[in-house]
């Protein structure tokens, strides 16, 4: 699922590395996005992650990876975390 995120986000033309999503191991992955990008994801897509960055990789499926990478594209684009 990490992986797929990432290549998601690569897909959208993500210009963010993300490289410390797919070396980090275990059900959390630390995201690197600040407290207004997760307020966003939580308002206008429903998405919701720890206030720290946290999201739970085990809530990931092909069902939803492409509708996450969109939201965190969007949320990201043009934008340093």
């Amino acid at each position: 699922m990490r992986h797929g995120l990432v290549k998601n986000l690569k897909d959208l033309g993500s210009e963010h590395s993300w490289k410390h999503m797919t070396d980090q191991i275990g059900m959390f992955a630390f995201t690197g996005l600040n407290k207004d990008m997760i307020d966003e994801l939580r308002t206008k897509y429903a998405i919701y992650l720890t206030m720290d960055g946290r999201i739970s990789i085990a809530g990931l499926n092909t069902g939803n990876l492409g509708y996450i990478a969109e939201a965190f594209h969007t949320v990201t684009k043009g934008k340093k975390f």
